[in-house]
């Protein structure tokens, strides 16, 4: 049975020996010897909305004591907090319509320019680097078109980013199982749309779990195509619960896979966690990842 919030973490106290994670049996002095484990060749994140029971409060007093960079998918009403645990927003949102509703239709556009313009800046006045952005759904509409309507939105706002050092970087999603009828759901219609864009500042948000679905070869992609990817988002298949070996995917080999190319970027762990101590697992899954 799920932990109650009660029991899953109690407020941090002066003292190596506070018991923090509640009946997981982790104290603060547990959780620094995560942090001390980590070799420093992944900058490593965690996703907020797959910690439901947590508030970002508790779920950044975790972040720092397992010793990761920061916490993707916060917008600036969050960053207050962040800060105050020297953590960083390592994937921004909060410009975005919604998920289905994105920079392939032109309706959209007026919108997203004008949150984006304002996203960029906030953005970049935190300090932060990675804004995400989506491409809609189709709705009927053939991919060149697509292309086209995103590449027209997207000039709007890239001159902005690339001057004030701002990173939009647009999630690949698979519409085989969770996003149904989203655009960019494919390594070729993205690597494309960044071409034809000619930006450093358009990128990829790589999700290892939804490529895998909807194409798989993931160190090949990453290999061969790794300018083009951003951010890497984890998550085991099936499933999109924990990357042990209850699945399909050996992230260790990934994992050096994006190191072998050099990336300096981060990796958020996107996980949905079974387990009934949830923070079990995020610990798990980091040390996992950190090769």
């Amino acid at each position: 049975m799920k932990m109650q919030r009660r029991d899953l973490i109690k407020t941090l106290a002066v003292g190596a020996t506070t018991v923090f994670l509640g009946s997981s049996g982790f104290t603060k002095l547990e959780a620094n010897e995560v942090s001390d484990k980590l070799k420093g060749n992944i900058n490593h994140s965690v996703c907020q909305w797959c910690y439901p029971d947590l508030s970002l409060e508790e779920l950044c007093e975790v972040a720092h004591e397992f010793g990761l960079m920061g916490i993707d998918l916060i917008g600036p009403g969050g960053w207050k907090t962040l800060k105050k645990y020297n953590l960083v927003s390592t994937m921004c949102n909060g410009a975005e319509i919604s998920l289905t509703e994105g920079f392939n239709d032109p309706k959209y556009h007026p919108t997203l320019i004008e949150n984006y313009t304002k996203h960029i800046k906030l953005v970049a006045e935190a300090g932060y680097t990675n804004l995400i952005c989506f491409s809609g759904n189709k709705r009927g509409m053939d991919d060149e078109t697509g292309l086209q309507n995103c590449i027209e939105g997207l000039q709007k706002i890239l001159p902005l980013a690339e001057k004030l050092g701002v990173v939009i970087q647009m999630e690949l999603f698979n519409s085989k199982i969770n996003h149904p009828d989203y655009m960019c759901d494919n390594t070729s219609w993205g690597i494309e749309l960044c071409k034809r864009l000619n930006s450093p500042n358009f990128k990829l948000l790589y999700d290892i779990y939804h490529m895998q679905i909807s194409e798989g070869d993931i160190i090949r992609t990453i290999t061969d195509h790794h300018q083009y990817f951003g951010h890497y988002h984890t998550a085991g298949v099936p499933g999109r619960n924990e990357i042990d070996d209850t699945q399909e995917l050996f992230y260790p080999a990934i994992m050096k896979a994006i190191i072998s190319t050099g990336y300096k970027g981060v990796v958020a762990q996107e996980f949905i966690p079974k387990n009934e101590n949830p923070l079990a697992s995020l610990k798990d899954s980091i040390l996992i990842c950190d090769i």
